[in-house]
């Protein structure tokens, strides 16, 4: 934790100001504040934000900086699955390096938190998750990384999983994962069964990917709320893409969405271009807690994307049809300061007493920040520069 004065900078795109940070917390905002014997950076009127909040990816997955992988398969979601995890050890595929790349690039773009899913399957047993926990290590100063412990390959059809995912836990990974337990592991009582007994044991949330679209997602989300309620696990649980959300029929999503807002379930959006998504919009009027994440970057499942919250929040904002200015300061949120509580963090927002956790951005307002295509000036975590003009600072630690 460090100390630091910036000077000359318009937090939340109001005038212009500036935050003083003392012990990696913001100690006071406002007009000519007295540095003491803090650093001094000139922010030359930028906006500052709350950290930018990475909620949904796969940092084990990218092949970001290697050779260009002409491998990608069609195919249904099994497909890509297998694809990846036979070819995995013949690619090359070093967790730790190719996770440090993907979050150096994260940190380099004004993200501050992390919540990376890791692969545990009976065929790499939890090497993964060693290499992501390096990661982890390596980047503490710049970057807190939640680690989900996910069942890629499925969990019931794929005996010797669920004890690897408890060992998983045991061993450090943050959050319990789950897969689309009825069309996946066609199991839905057995899969979420074992997800909040493997919760229970160890004292740890949930985040289920769900695929599924249509009736079948609103069966396995339904039973989802279900447990959530019978586990007293309010707050606790979070549902990933959850495609079923995004049916046409508000008759059916209306009272959907009600049930998970009281059960306080959260869900974390990547504004999928192949997928009908759930209404960002309609999700937070409904007082649902929403993250947002880039999914996965240039992996073997595609080669599209970006390690940057603002270029996902552009990809979330068109599929969600956004265009006002009060649009386009929902998504900066989702990004950030409500990506942060959608996760379970402390998340304030710019005020004295919150986390000394920041980025400034370019724009001349929130909404013209968030579609600026700009390297960001800066990025301060716990109150120490960790990145500058789109470039790593942290100290001891360099691009692999």
């Amino acid at each position: 934790m460090s100390d630091l004065l910036i000077r000359n900078i318009r937090p939340m795109g109001a005038e212009t100001q500036d935050i003083l940070i003392r012990a990696g917390r913001i100690a006071a905002i406002g007009k000519d504040l007295a540095a003491g014997e803090a650093p001094v950076e000139d922010g030359a009127g930028a906006i500052a934000i709350p950290t930018l909040v990475e909620a949904h990816t796969h940092l084990d997955k990218t092949v970001w900086g290697m050779p260009w992988y002409t491998g990608r398969k069609g195919g249904d979601l099994q497909a890509l699955i297998d694809n990846e995890r036979n070819g995995r050890i013949p690619l090359g595929l070093d967790v730790h390096r190719q996770s440090m790349r993907h979050a150096i690039r994260l940190i380099e773009n004004g993200t501050g938190h992390i919540r990376s899913h890791v692969d545990i399957d009976t065929d790499h047993g939890l090497t993964l998750l060693e290499g992501k926990m390096a990661t982890r290590a390596a980047l503490a100063d710049g970057v807190d990384i939640q680690i989900v412990a996910f069942p890629q390959s499925g969990l019931m059809n794929r005996p010797g999983t669920y004890e690897l995912m408890d060992e998983a836990l045991a061993m450090g990974a943050d959050v319990v994962g789950g897969l689309d337990p009825s069309s996946m592991d066609r199991d839905p009582k057995g899969s979420l069964d074992a997800l909040f007994r493997l919760a229970g044991k160890h004292g740890k949330p949930i985040d289920i990917h769900l695929h599924e679209h249509g009736e079948l997602g609103a069966f396995t989300l339904e039973e989802i709320i279900a447990r959530t309620l019978a586990h007293g696990m309010q707050g606790k649980v979070g549902v990933s893409h959850c495609f079923c959300l995004g049916m046409s029929d508000p008759l059916r999503v209306g009272p959907l969405m009600e049930a998970v807002a009281k059960a306080d379930i959260r869900i974390f959006t990547t504004g999928h271009p192949s997928a009908e998504v759930p209404s960002l919009q309609d999700m937070r009027a409904m007082g649902i807690k929403v993250g947002m994440g880039c999914d996965g970057i240039r992996d073997t499942w595609g080669p599209w994307g970006q390690p940057d919250m603002l270029h996902r929040a552009r990809i979330v904002g068109m599929k969600n049809r956004m265009r006002r200015d009060d649009e386009l300061e929902l998504l900066l949120d989702v990004a950030s300061r409500g990506g942060a509580e959608a996760m379970g963090l402390e998340a304030p927002g710019l005020q004295p007493g919150g986390p000394g956790d920041l980025t400034l951005v370019a724009g001349e307002t929130l909404a013209h920040a968030v579609v600026e295509e700009t390297p960001r000036p800066l990025v301060v975590k716990r109150g120490l520069v960790v990145a500058r003009a789109g470039r790593l600072t942290l100290p001891g630690v360099v691009m692999p």
